[in-house]
């Protein structure tokens, strides 16, 4: 029977007072920000609403799954979000895998390289010389192929193929395997944690994307859906007189909580799934054999 001392049970106290705290700055602006996006105009411009809807209306709601730019930039958000993590995944493994193997010549050299890159990173205007010579202006492919590897999800995805047992990759050589096989077959079904853990990086990063959509896009039927929030947000550039007319309850300050919440929940879903590996795929590189 473990014996729990004042100063441990004063430290777990502290402990989950601090944590519930931390929660509620994160929870309690987030209830917010979807109280007013649920209530009426007059509840919104009075100062009623705090953490629960006054005047419960789903206008703000309607108002943007009706528009159509707004459909079209979650389409784009979501194409770069999709293609862009798997593409992640699979340039970021196809670096790591080598790098963590100790017979593949002229890895320390890479490993340096790329350890250039996370301390020292291109301007913005080499980067951007870079995407206009490679054709890549005005595509969402702007927003997906410089970004293809991540410097430090590259180091932390190599970390978790060190620790794996050599003896498996050994055994796989032995029954005639090719590395491509190895990979396939052994390493990359050991490496859910660490697959998940990195996918929802790349995701959420992709999903967040907003800078480089300024910089790169300037067909407006590309930009993401961060970009087009930041248009309703700064300029209340939303749809047409006649299309706000239909709407009583709407206003300006709920349609922006409300297109806040829809850009926010979809990537808030991925992560039940990916919960019982990103914990696991948290811990790697913490622990050494």
């Amino acid at each position: 029977m473990n014996h729990i001392t004042p100063a441990g049970r004063v430290f777990s106290v502290l402990n989950y007072v601090v944590l519930t705290i931390l929660a509620a700055t994160m929870i309690l602006p987030l209830l917010h920000v979807v109280a007013q996006s649920l209530s009426a105009d007059a509840a919104i411009n009075g100062g009623k609403v705090t953490l629960w809807p006054v005047q419960f209306t789903l206008e703000n709601y309607q108002l943007i799954l009706k528009d159509a730019s707004v459909w079209r930039s979650f389409s784009v958000s979501l194409f770069i979000t999709v293609v862009g993590t798997v593409i992640n995944l699979i340039a970021t493994a196809a670096l790591a895998y080598p790098l963590s193997r100790p017979e593949y010549a002229g890895r320390t050299y890479v490993l340096l390289m790329v350890l250039v890159t996370l301390i020292f990173q291109a301007p913005l205007i080499p980067n951007y010389l870079l995407v206009k010579n490679l054709h890549l202006l005005d595509t969402v492919w702007a927003l997906i192929i410089p970004s293809a590897i991540s410097a430090y999800n590259l180091f932390v995805m190599r970390s978790f193929f060190v620790n794996l047992p050599n003896e498996l990759i050994d055994c796989g050589r032995m029954d005639g395997c090719g590395e491509m096989r190895i990979v396939w077959s052994i390493v990359l079904p050991l490496s859910k944690p660490a697959m998940a853990t990195m996918g929802l990086f790349y995701a959420v990063s992709h999903w967040n994307t907003y800078s480089n959509a300024l910089y790169y896009i300037n067909n407006r039927a590309l930009y993401p859906l961060q970009v087009r929030l930041r248009e309703i947000v700064i300029t209340d550039f939303f749809g047409s007189s006649d299309q706000l007319s239909q709407f009583t309850n709407t206003s300006p300050e709920g349609i922006k909580m409300a297109i806040i919440t829809v850009a926010t929940i979809p990537i808030m879903m991925i992560y039940p799934f990916l919960q019982r590996y990103f914990v696991k795929g948290m811990l790697i590189g913490s622990i050494k054999s």
